[in-house]
């Protein structure tokens, strides 16, 4: 069995992701990540993604943005991270891994009725802590051992 190169760009290198941030704030280098994104001790699916959400924090944290709540659920969806902007901005991050970019990676797993699920739940935190700030949808992305950070990767116009 052989294995497929991942795709590449004209310069020769992975192909971006639309609104792609692959570089560490403030370094210019990429995210380091282990080879591998899903190590096989890591346990069960939920400990696995709790790994990769306390990894994309992290991340976020060290860019500036500060943890306003974690795994928020509502009837209807669930909000991976609330983070808050210096500027007050609310932004919902929707974290996803994937140990390959076979069926389009992690953020093409985002579909429009996941999009509408985090919709829901946005909205119905939002309403609960005031509804007073400007909010975008954001997605940290784990895909070939490679964090990459989404800003603003869809709008709630898009959504449906």
């Amino acid at each position: 069995m052989t294995r497929k190169a991942p795709a590449r760009g004209a310069n020769g290198r992975s192909s971006a992701l639309c609104h792609a941030r692959e570089a560490s704030p403030g370094t210019g280098e990429p995210e380091a990540a282990p080879r591998d994104n899903f190590p096989r001790a890591a346990g069960s699916k939920r400990g696995v993604g709790a790994a990769f959400e306390t990894r994309a924090q992290r991340f976020l944290e060290r860019a500036g943005l500060a943890l306003v709540a974690r795994n928020v659920t509502v009837r209807g969806g669930e909000i991976d991270l609330v983070m808050r902007e210096r500027d007050g901005t609310l932004v919902f991050v929707e974290v996803r891994a994937r140990a390959n970019s076979r069926y389009g990676g992690a953020a093409a797993s985002i579909g429009v009725r996941k999009r509408m699920r985090l919709l829901l739940a946005a909205h119905a935190f939002w309403a609960r802590t005031g509804g007073a700030n400007a909010c975008r949808f954001d997605v940290v992305a784990f895909e070939g051992g490679r964090l990459v950070w989404l800003r603003d990767a869809f709008r709630a116009d898009d959504a449906g």
